[in-house]
């Protein structure tokens, strides 16, 4: 089965300001302001360096980020890291935020 590539938005794209625990991400192109935690950030850098499938996604965020499974699934790892950077990844795409290439 083919694995689908993300993808961040196109550079300057996003306006993106560390607030503590969140992060603030405006979408030039929606207009709109995201408050996001981790791993989304992370997510979000990672794929502005071009696009990546599942599983190197899941590679980059281990070796650059050190993120755990309970950074992904909030605490809850029944799912597996996979699954779980999958939910984030599909909830990045519904708001807009990452594209499948």
């Amino acid at each position: 089965m083919h694995d689908s590539l993300y993808r961040a938005p196109p550079e300057g794209g996003l306006l993106v300001a560390p607030l503590d625990e969140f992060t603030a991400v405006y979408h030039r192109a929606s207009g709109i302001t995201h408050l996001l935690t981790e791993p989304a950030p992370q997510i979000l850098a990672i794929l502005g360096d071009g696009a990546l499938s599942l599983d190197a996604l899941l590679d980059r965020l281990a070796r650059d980020y050190e993120l755990t499974d309970g950074d992904l699934t909030d605490g809850d790892c029944t799912n597996g890291t996979r699954a779980a950077l999958a939910a984030r990844l599909a909830e990045l795409v519904e708001s807009g935020l990452v594209e499948r290439a």
